[in-house]
């Protein structure tokens, strides 16, 4: 299950997508948005995607995580759009018969699709913002990742 969406994310139904009988280990990962970084005070975040480049290098890493962990059940949402502090703008749900590769799967899904998914963070301050890591992704950010200062609007 690969979703991208405006709309909130619940992780229950996310986590759901891949419980099954044949799995005793399901490992969910929770993205939420903060309220600080580098000692700046984040009031929300924003999220841009290649929507349809997104769900393809999603649907990528998941299936070369099932085939490199030799696992079947894998299930990444992400939010786009605003995403206030304290929401979930990522779910990654791994099962697995055994626990070590759910964790290991889940871990290397949320690094891949940092740095291959065209999926844009801007952080929004008090006194301004800026796109956050695009520096080393694979896709360049909207707005050419050029920071934006209070008096840019």
């Amino acid at each position: 299950m690969i979703e991208v969406t405006h709309e909130p994310l619940d992780p229950e139904v996310v986590t759901r997508k891949v419980v099954k009988d044949t799995n005793g280990a399901v490992v969910t990962f929770l993205g939420t948005t903060r309220d600080n970084f580098e000692g700046k005070r984040v009031i929300t975040l924003e999220y841009e995607a290649f929507e349809e480049m997104a769900v393809k290098k999603l649907e990528e890493i998941r299936q070369g995580l099932m085939a490199e962990f030799q696992i079947e059940d894998i299930a990444i949402a992400h939010r786009i759009g605003r995403v206030d502090i304290g929401q979930i703008s990522l779910v990654v749900a791994v099962a697995s018969p055994h626990r070590k590769e759910a964790f290991l799967a889940c871990h290397e899904a949320v690094d891949r699709l940092k740095s291959t998914v065209p999926i844009w963070k801007k952080e929004i301050y008090e006194d301004g913002s800026r796109w956050v890591a695009c520096e080393d992704h694979e896709f360049h950010a909207p707005e050419a990742a050029a920071p934006v200062t209070a008096e840019d609007g």
